[in-house]
């Protein structure tokens, strides 16, 4: 089982940027896809955004043209920069690893907040 330690959340005014990691215990070169997701309180998690190990990306619609996936495999790291955020963007974001045959792991989560 891969563990995921995600980091880089944070209080950001409306308009601001941060960029969100995710770190994994093994080599992420072989993981199908990694992915963010995020829970707003009171609200489902919901996707935010995937890649997959050949570098295909997919957004939600609320949020493309503003974040980014990328991974680094020589990190094991997988990134989620936020830009132009909003209020509506707050909530905890987790990272996602999909392992295949149907096992998955996820991180922790990573606090998001934009508020002025």
């Amino acid at each position: 089982q891969v563990q995921l330690v995600e980091s880089g959340g944070g209080l950001v005014q409306p308009g601001g940027s941060l960029r969100l990691s995710c770190a994994a215990s093994a080599s992420i070169s072989s993981i199908n896809s990694m992915g963010w997701y995020r829970q707003a309180p009171g609200k489902q998690r919901e996707f935010v955004a995937r890649i997959t190990k050949g570098g295909t990306t997919n957004y939600a619609v609320s949020v493309k043209g503003r974040f980014t996936i990328s991974r680094d495999s020589a990190k094991n790291t997988a990134y989620l920069q936020l830009n132009s955020l909003k209020p509506e963007d707050t909530a905890l974001y987790y990272c996602n690893a999909d392992l295949g045959w149907g096992r998955d792991s996820w991180g922790q989560g990573t606090q998001v907040t934009v508020s002025s």
